[in-house]
């Protein structure tokens, strides 16, 4: 059974971690206490649900849930740190926060610890999310236990809708840039200054010029997309801006 703690205490465990090449013990009242955060909780680092979808988005939503009341957002998996962090930074979600549950004594104490043995992934938590207020669980969204890795109910969408129905999401954002480009800088620069999440698609990383061509009709960069609209390059999204 997946167990629905809502009302009750998050387990108290240490978490081991790296940072700055150095083991860093963090306690979960470290993590908790004092302030609220929206937990989510996923079956591995680099797994295509975890990273295509789930993560993005909570990093995307990062700034709207913050104005809402939620002062830290952190990603659990059992996987060990180093894993964690080489996820992170090939995600580059700078918004989000990574805790290693690498022994499961947080997920099973959170009674999310499942088999994996059917995909050799061993003992592994079930994807959910949970909002957490000064250590007390005030919401669990846990997916259904149905086969496979269903991922319906645990969201940043759901978990931004239960703080605040009327909250706005920020709009899609995607810029085509290629390295060394100073104009690719001034349009990023401007987005940050906004304080606008954005997907980065980096020429000869993750696309060919041909892809460039035939998405925005042109062979410059930067080439700037918001909410499917074609806004162009850094002048043209300094004029969207003013």
């Amino acid at each position: 059974m997946l167990d629905n703690k809502e009302g009750q205490s998050v387990p108290q465990v240490t978490f081991h971690t790296r940072a700055n090449d150095a083991w860093v013990d963090v306690t979960t009242d470290e993590i908790f206490k004092g302030k609220t955060v929206a937990v989510f909780a996923l079956p591995g680092a680099f797994t295509p649900t975890c990273s295509s979808t789930h993560l993005p988005r909570y990093n995307e939503l990062a700034g709207v849930l913050k104005e809402n009341g939620v002062d830290e957002i952190v990603c659990i998996s059992v996987n060990d740190t180093f894993v964690m962090n080489a996820w992170l930074a090939d995600q580059e979600a700078e918004n989000i926060r990574v805790i290693p549950d690498g022994n499961g004594e947080f997920s099973a104490g959170m009674g999310m610890l499942v088999d994996k043995d059917d995909l050799g992934f061993g003992k592994r938590s079930w994807r959910y999310s949970m909002l957490v207020k000064d250590g007390i669980i005030d919401k669990m969204f846990i997916e259904p236990n149905e086969p496979g890795d269903p991922f319906k109910v645990s969201d940043a969408d759901t978990m931004l809708n239960y703080i605040n129905a009327d909250a706005k999401a920020p709009e899609a954002i995607s810029v085509i840039t290629k390295p060394g480009c100073p104009f690719c800088a001034k349009a990023k620069a401007q987005l940050k200054e906004k304080g606008l999440v954005f997907e980065e698609i980096v020429l000869g990383k993750d696309a060919s010029s041909i892809t460039l061509k035939a998405i925005s009709g042109r062979t410059t960069v930067p080439q700037v997309f918001i909410a499917g609209k074609h806004i162009g390059g850094s002048d043209e999204l300094a004029t969207y801006f003013a």
